[in-house]
C-alpha cells in the first residue's frame, strides 16, 4: 500500500509554474520531517525543500530560493511544492519523503537521504526552453 503518493508533475515552458502534491498516509506524529527531493539522470538525489510539521521550512536548495516553496495541509495531510519561474535546470523526477528526524536534524548539513524512511514513487517535471 502506497504511503506517499505524488501528483502534479508535467511539462511546462521556462517561466511557468507547477504545484506538486504528496498525499501522506503514514504516522506524521512520528515522522514530522517532510521534504521534496529531485533527481536528474546520472546525478545524485538532492533535497529541494524540507519542512518540519508545525515549524515550517527547515531547508531550501539555494538555486530554488525565491521560486519554490513547501507547505503542509494538516487537514488533508498533504505536502505541497509550489514551483514558480521554472527553469530548464529544474527538470528532474521529484520525490516526496518523510522521516522520523528530530528538529535539529531536519536541516541542511545534518540530514542524510537514508534518514528519510518513506518515499513516494516520484513525478516527472520537464521544463522546456
Amino acid at each position: 500500500q502506497a504511503q506517499l503518493v505524488e501528483s502534479g508533475g508535467g511539462s511546462v515552458q521556462t517561466g511557468g509554474s507547477l504545484r506538486l502534491s504528496c498525499e501522506v498516509s503514514i504516522d506524521t506524529d512520528s515522522n514530522k520531517c517532510l521534504g521534496w527531493f529531485r533527481q536528474e539522470p546520472g546525478k545524485d538525489r538532492e533535497g529541494v525543500e524540507i519542512l518540519y510539521i508545525g515549524l515550517g521550512t527547515m531547508d531550501e536548495l539555494p538555486s530554488v530560493k525565491g521560486r519554490f516553496s513547501i507547505s503542509h495541509d494538516n487537514a488533508k495531510n498533504t505536502v505541497y511544492l509550489q514551483m514558480n519561474s521554472l527553469k530548464p535546470e529544474d527538470t528532474a523526477i521529484y520525490y516526496c519523503a518523510a522521516g522520523p528526524l528530530a528538529t535539529p536534524f531536519c536541516r541542511r548539513g545534518y540530514w542524510r537521504l537514508g534518514d528519510f524512511t518513506f518515499w513516494g514513487q516520484g513525478t516527472q517535471v520537464t521544463v522546456s526552453s
